[in-house]
């Protein structure tokens, strides 16, 4: 798994891996040229990477090769420029190379090949970079749905809900924790989501209904424990009844319905996209 991405910078492909391990919350960084200089000013200091003593971008090309496992390049068609530059430094300091063609591969089975590629190679410090928007206008999007696909897709794939650990934890484990009053199943969707870390949130958003049952084993304790408070929340009892329905549900049906409804909100929001 990718420990860190690193780049150059520049606005296009670079810009698009340092904003998707941003988002994502991976740790991000890289060399940028003295001065951070990029084609459109001075580099935004929300991009955590280094300067080197040298406006050359050549060796900052050469410095992100050496730093990482492996580098990633994206573009439309051949690479020219830097990011063949990029391509000569990988190989010479004899790095992982994976240069994904956009005009020649689906974006889907561009993110699969990529997740397989890190995989196979233990990447752990990616190096991402591509052309600039200058040369290709559409490189930040496509950059930046295929990074996401890719990480999505990857938890998809294996199956890791590290929400099971935690709410497994027995609860005198956990007796420090505060007792939160929801009163609807909405404000437990929402509650629920604030806890969840976002990969827990896409393994999840990918489940099919199906797959929901065992959480109720897991996820369902946790809820019947800290949100209905070993029944003294009446008032969440009475909105699970109303969702459902059903004026007879017992904790552990009121509790499946709080996964169901979670689940719902999840698929609108982190289901993996399919980008082409």
């Amino acid at each position: 798994m990718v420990k860190k991405i690193i780049s150059g910078g520049q606005i296009g492909a670079d810009q698009a891996a340092l904003d998707v391990a941003i988002k994502l919350g991976i740790p991000h960084g890289g060399w940028i040229q003295k001065g951070r200089k990029t084609q459109s000013g001075t580099l935004p200091d929300k991009y955590k990477l280094k300067e080197m003593p040298t406006a050359s971008y050549i060796k900052r090309i050469e410095q992100n090769a050496i730093d990482s496992d492996g580098t990633l390049i994206i573009s439309y068609g051949i690479i020219t420029g830097g990011s063949d530059h990029s391509r000569k430094m990988v190989l010479k300091h004899k790095r992982q190379l994976l240069h994904i063609d956009l005009s020649q591969i689906a974006a889907l089975q561009a993110a699969k090949l990529i997740n397989s590629w890190i995989s196979l190679y233990h990447i752990k410090i990616l190096n991402i970079t591509g052309p600039r928007t200058s040369e290709d206008p559409k490189i930040y999007k496509a950059v930046m749905d295929i990074l996401e696909s890719a990480y999505y897709l990857s938890q998809v794939e294996d199956r890791i809900l590290t929400l099971d650990s935690f709410y497994q934890t027995p609860p005198k484990d956990r007796s420090s924790s505060p007792q939160i009053h929801t009163k609807t199943v909405d404000d437990a969707v929402e509650l629920l989501i604030t806890e969840m870390p976002l990969k827990d949130r896409a393994t999840m958003a990918n489940f099919t209904k199906a797959e929901l049952a065992p959480l109720n084993m897991t996820l369902g304790i946790y809820i019947r424990n800290h949100l209905f408070q070993k029944g003294a929340n009446s008032e969440l009892l009475a909105s699970c009844s109303h969702v459902s329905e059903n004026e007879h549900l017992s904790e552990s049906d009121a509790a499946f319905v709080i996964i169901e409804k979670l689940w719902e909100k999840l698929r609108v929001t982190h289901r993996l996209r399919i980008v082409k």
